[in-house]
């Protein structure tokens, strides 16, 4: 299981690569020293880089709230295609008792 990671330490992290990319070569390579120092993986802290670009609209891609947004609809079309098969079942069993032909 992931283990959950502060937000402070995360925010931390992606504004020490936003503030001192310039120091280096490219921004792969602020991560790599970055990710050393606060001690998370080099492609978790470029996750995290990318989607605080995306959700302050300096890249393209789909921001936190909309992945958070979609995730619930997801979960909600689940549901109700469950609850829509649960009753589909039940008129079709119904239906079969109250026919006169099966008595």
């Amino acid at each position: 299981m992931p283990r959950r990671i502060d937000p402070a330490l995360k925010e931390r992290a992606v504004r020490l690569v936003l503030d001192h990319q310039s120091e280096y070569s490219s921004r792969t390579a602020a991560v790599e020293v970055i990710s050393k120092q606060v001690g998370v993986g080099r492609d978790t802290l470029r996750r995290w880089v990318r989607q605080h670009q995306i959700d302050h609209g300096a890249r393209e891609g789909v921001s936190t709230d909309e992945n958070t947004e979609l995730k619930q609809l997801r979960m909600e079309n689940r549901r109700l295609k469950e609850t829509n098969e649960i009753l589909r079942r039940a008129s079709i069993f119904f239906a079969g008792e109250l026919d006169p032909r099966s008595r």
